[in-house]
């Protein structure tokens, strides 16, 4: 009980005394000595190494000049960089499932997360290049330009050459915000590309720390399980990799979106500062406008009445204003407009894990293999706007039926939703609403289900890494069957410990 009165209070910003210094260090110490967390430091540290491979580099990254002294520039090389990753994979799975029981009760989540960050602190971007865009549309901001109206290819040189080709003619969909953000780090980076790429983990891990000190918090406040929560969400391998390794802007936008939840459920009230905080997500990235209308409801039982029902529509509706205005105000303070909107299709344009681009892709190979190939393009990309479509009424009728009670558990469905009938889907996507999980009060079956998309997920982005590399699947499908594995035993040992509840 002790531990869930601390972690519900309001947060007191302190300069740190010695006394909480020392006990910062304790905490650290105490998660170190478990076997667990050791290894999956391990893990994290072999990822780093792993990632210094063609998959992840660009021709100018100044990690080549080493590679190639050492003569780690061969076939050879990049079959064990890819095997290593693939071992930090499973090995990272495996010490997130041995920390469940103690995680949070016997050590600190924070302690464990940061012990695993650290070797990905100054490691290429992992799984993805999208830093890589990020730093180019600073670039181009630095230069004068809109990312909105021109593509990075505009500027060819050392910032260009490092987004991957698919993403080099398009514009920028990210938000205003976000790209004055890469603007900022690429004048910090000295106006290197690939140390302005770095610095793109700065914001990210902004959001990380957002994540793991008010996430807790957060489920104590609503009276959900605070041990799942840091479980899964604070130490998830997808927020490691996917946030602190892959610098993705996501990780910024959730933080800011808990912290705007937090903030609200503390004093109702306030419910200006949390659509103020979710307009600045927004202006991060577009989806956290979502959160708007939870935010205005959430701390506030339901009533059957008329003046509480329209009490709470006028909440939802200054929520969505304030949020809103706060958006087209950094949108317009900034200077580069609403430009995003003709980049909404952009995703969409490269085949992902979205079951429905999945689907439409496939029919449009037969029909192009039967000879129409006009309709098998027609075809999917229909399919794409019947997501859409669905994804809207879905979470129209969840704002209706769930949101009124439940305005987290709406939050978490929709996001969910969205990123899974949207046209394009990534994991760190599935992070939007998977974080808020553990705070929907979610079923034995939803965490199973949870754990093993999660795990699965991770295979997935060490075999893509297989292909990338060149080095064929194989190594791939390995880990992935050993992640498997890693499931089965850990849903059967679960079950007879009675550990989910």
């Amino acid at each position: 009980m002790r531990e869930l009165e601390q972690a519900s209070a309001v947060p007191r910003l302190r300069w740190p005394t010695r006394e909480v210094l020392a006990g910062y260090w304790h905490d650290i110490v105490t998660a170190w000595r478990v076997p667990a967390v050791r290894r999956g430091l391990l893990a994290t540290t072999l990822l780093f190494v792993g990632s210094l491979t063609p998959a992840y580099l660009p021709q100018n990254s100044p990690w080549w000049a080493p590679i190639r002294a050492l003569g780690w520039d061969t076939w050879p090389a990049k079959v064990i960089g890819t095997a290593l990753v693939v071992a930090a994979v499973v090995l990272l799975v495996d010490a997130w499932f041995r920390l469940r029981p103690g995680l949070y009760l016997d050590f600190k989540h924070w302690a464990v997360g940061l012990l695993w960050s650290l070797p990905l602190l100054f490691a290429p971007p992992i799984f993805s290049h999208d830093a890589y865009s990020y730093a180019a549309q600073g670039w181009l901001l630095h230069n004068g330009l809109n990312p909105y109206d021109t593509p990075v290819s505009v500027l060819p040189g050392a910032f260009a050459d490092q987004v991957a080709w698919v993403w080099r003619y398009t514009a920028a969909p990210y938000g205003p915000l976000s790209l004055q953000i890469s603007h900022l780090m690429v004048v910090l980076g000295g106006l290197n590309p690939y140390y302005s790429t770095l610095l793109m983990r700065i914001p990210a891990l902004i959001g990380v720390v957002l994540i793991v000190y008010f996430l807790p918090r957060l489920a104590a406040r609503l009276g959900t399980d605070v041990q799942l929560a840091a479980w899964f969400s604070t130490i998830n391998p997808l927020l490691i990799i996917d946030l602190v390794g892959g610098m993705h802007n996501d990780g910024l936008m959730i933080g800011l979106i808990i912290l705007a939840l937090y903030l609200t459920l503390q004093r109702p009230q306030r419910v200006w500062l949390g659509a103020i905080i979710v307009g600045v997500a927004a202006a991060v990235k577009q989806p956290a406008l979502l959160a708007a209308y939870p935010v205005a409801l959430i701390g506030l039982p339901w009533q059957w009445n008329t003046q509480h029902v329209l009490n709470k529509l006028g909440r939802a509706v200054l929520s969505s204003a304030i949020a809103v205005a706060t958006f087209v105000a950094i949108s317009l303070a900034t200077g580069l407009g609403f430009g995003w909107i003709n980049a909404l299709d952009v995703p969409g344009r490269v085949v992902t894990l979205a079951p429905l681009s999945l689907i439409g892709e496939g029919v449009r190979l037969l029909l192009v293999a039967a000879g129409y190939p006009a309709l098998g393009s027609q075809i999917a990309g229909g399919l794409l706007v019947a997501g859409v479509v669905a994804s809207a009424l879905i979470v129209a009728y969840l704002a209706v039926t769930v949101a009124r009670r439940k305005p987290v558990t709406f939050l978490a469905w929709s996001y969910l939703v969205v990123a899974l009938l949207g046209p394009a889907m990534h994991s760190w996507y599935l992070l939007w609403g998977g974080l808020l999980l553990p705070l929907t009060r979610p079923t034995e079956r939803v965490q199973r289900v949870a754990v093993a998309v999660t795990s699965v997920l991770l295979g997935y982005g060490a075999g893509n890494l297989a292909w990338r590399n060149d080095t064929g699947i194989a190594l791939g499908l390995a880990g992935l069957a050993l992640i498997i594995t890693l499931l089965v035993r850990y849903f059967d040992e679960h079950r007879t410990m009675g550990v989910h509840r």
